[in-house]
């Protein structure tokens, strides 16, 4: 079932400033769940990967609500403060709430915006039904010291991590799967020789259609967890 995105604004209230981001709900009739997508740290919640992604979980019967952080908004190409994507979180789930409070609220980020996703539940600043990582940036390329895991184990809700086996950002594999096992809650799904954008090398797609492909995956987890 196809739906049509509403833009919309999202009042975020952070230490120094008020400031609004840009948002788009979709709803499709059919509709059961509410998963909130947050971007990636270099492209905004229009990038053709997220069109495809939240287009085909319309077909799912899940409506979405993806959105910007308040860097992008401003123009600025660098992440700001991590504080900052956590109160945006947080504003965003209130948002989704008000305006769809039928339906459960989940939580979902490519790469940087999942990560600030999962600080904001372990913080206790949002409470999804669930939580979806596409692309999960364990550490950065060539550099496992440097580990982002030690909040996880904190997080309630279930987590997935859907990952590729030949993302830079989680290599050595078992790191991830050690992370993982750490949680209260949590497993992986492997998109076999994926890469951080699932990517897969020799077989050249557009970022929608990859995107499309992950929204099935994506939603039957989250009907088994419901």
């Amino acid at each position: 079932m196809s739906a049509v995105e509403t833009d919309l604004r999202v009042v975020v209230g952070l230490p120094s400033s008020t400031v609004e981001v840009s948002a788009s709900l979709g709803r499709p009739d059919d509709a059961w769940a509410l998963l909130a997508i947050a971007h990636g740290a270099g492209a905004g919640y229009r990038h053709p990967f997220f069109s495809g992604f939240v287009r085909a979980l319309h077909a799912e019967g899940v409506a979405t609500l993806r959105f910007n952080f308040p860097y992008l908004e401003a123009g600025r190409r660098m992440p700001g403060p991590a504080a900052h994507a956590v109160t945006t979180w947080e504003a965003v789930q209130a948002a989704a709430v008000a305006r769809e409070p039928a339906l459960p609220f989940w939580a979902s980020g490519k790469s940087y915006g999942g990560r600030m996703a999962s600080m904001a539940a372990a913080e206790g600043r949002i409470a999804p039904s669930g939580l979806v990582y596409l692309g999960y940036p364990l550490h950065p390329p060539g550099d496992p010291a440097k580990a982002r895991v030690a909040h996880l184990p904190a997080v309630v809700p279930p987590q997935l991590f859907v990952e590729g086996s030949n993302d830079p950002f989680v290599q050595p594999l078992a790191q991830l799967e050690e992370a993982v096992a750490s949680c209260r809650d949590a497993e992986i799904l492997w998109i076999d020789g994926g890469g951080h954008s699932f990517e897969v090398k020799g077989r050249k797609r557009p970022a929608e259609e990859i995107g499309a492909e992950l929204a099935p995956l994506v939603a039957a987890w989250m009907r088994r967890r419901s």
